[in-house]
């Protein structure tokens, strides 16, 4: 049985999804159906958790809107997210950012994680 469960799920996957880390800044592209119309609406904030494994896995975005912390949990395989931008990457010393929820202003900001030169 786990077999056939393992088997069917790895056809669900996504193949195309970015190295995701924890700080950095995503955009994520989420269908919404309205009626009959059907459009992509982003929501872009920084990474603050990773959940599960598989086909299971899930990311929790969170942003500020109006002085208001917003966050929204997107569970990667799902064919509602269409698509995941990385933006930049943040410097951080922690596997779940969930102290950035008592931030506010300047205090939420992260360092940015720049990639090292290569020398000839």
């Amino acid at each position: 049985m786990n077999r056939l469960v393992q088997e069917f799920t790895k056809g669900q996957q996504k193949t195309d999804l970015p190295e995701l880390a924890i700080g950095d800044t995503v955009e994520v592209g989420v269908r919404i159906v309205e009626g009959e119309k059907e459009r992509v609406q982003k929501f872009a904030g920084v990474l603050i958790a990773m959940n599960g494994s598989g086909i299971a896995r899930s990311i929790t975005v969170r942003r500020i809107v109006s002085g208001e912390g917003v966050e929204c949990v997107f569970p990667l395989h799902s064919p509602k997210v269409t698509t995941i931008d990385i933006a930049r990457h943040g410097v951080v010393r922690r596997a779940k950012l969930y102290f950035m929820r008592d931030k506010l202003g300047k205090a939420v900001r992260l360092r940015e994680r720049r990639a090292k030169k290569k020398s000839d």
